[in-house]
């Protein structure tokens, strides 16, 4: 907890340091454009948060529609053979916890999906310290992350004032899936070339 919080606070004092630098260079080089320019930000910054806070509210809406419906829960049984097949000799509470974190990311769930993925990775871990393959690939899966629902660049394109602000759907559910397999085959690869260093140490 003290790690993070000093973390938390060095990436304060960092920001604090970059924003205050600007400002001295912006009144050094353009000193009438210094405070139009602040102002200016500030409004930007403003306008946009409540833009994205509108667009989310309907968005999560959306979302608890889902989870009411059921949609979530049809989407991780569905995920469950593939799961089963690519992580291996895992438990039956890991299979759920890996797949309501997997229905979650693909929906944009990602309140449900943090939770879920601590929970899947502490129900795989084998030895204190030491991730298995099935915790990288989980984790690659994780970074990569299909997207169905690719609820916040479809609000960010929206507050921007994008006139079709799903255009992105299908490029983003490609660019994902690609990004998603090729991650996968690497970390398959990965997997496979570390047994087999292993398997040539206990040999000598």
């Amino acid at each position: 907890m003290w790690r993070g919080g000093k973390i938390k606070c060095n990436m304060n004092i960092a920001f604090t340091a970059l924003t205050l630098l600007s400002l001295v260079f912006m009144t050094f080089a353009a000193p009438t454009d210094a405070l139009p320019t602040m102002i200016t930000g500030v409004t930007n910054a403003i306008v946009l948060i409540l833009k994205l806070t509108a667009i989310y509210a309907v968005w999560l809406s959306v979302l608890k529609m889902m989870e009411a419906t059921g949609l979530d829960r049809k989407l991780s049984r569905a995920l469950r053979p593939v799961i089963k097949r690519i992580f291996k000799g895992e438990s039956e509470k890991s299979y759920d916890y890996i797949s309501v974190d997997l229905a979650s990311n693909m929906l944009g769930m990602g309140g449900a999906t943090t939770p879920a993925a601590i929970n899947a990775m502490a129900s795989m871990c084998r030895e204190e310290g030491k991730a298995t393959d099935n915790m990288l690939m989980l984790l690659v899966i994780n970074a990569t992350s299909i997207q169905i629902v690719p609820a916040t660049v479809i609000a960010l394109r929206a507050a921007a004032g994008s006139a079709n602000a799903a255009s992105v759907f299908l490029p983003t559910l490609i660019a994902t899936s690609c990004a998603t397999g090729i991650g996968m085959i690497l970390a398959k690869v990965c997997a496979a070339a570390d047994r087999a260093r292993e398997r040539r140490k206990e040999r000598k």
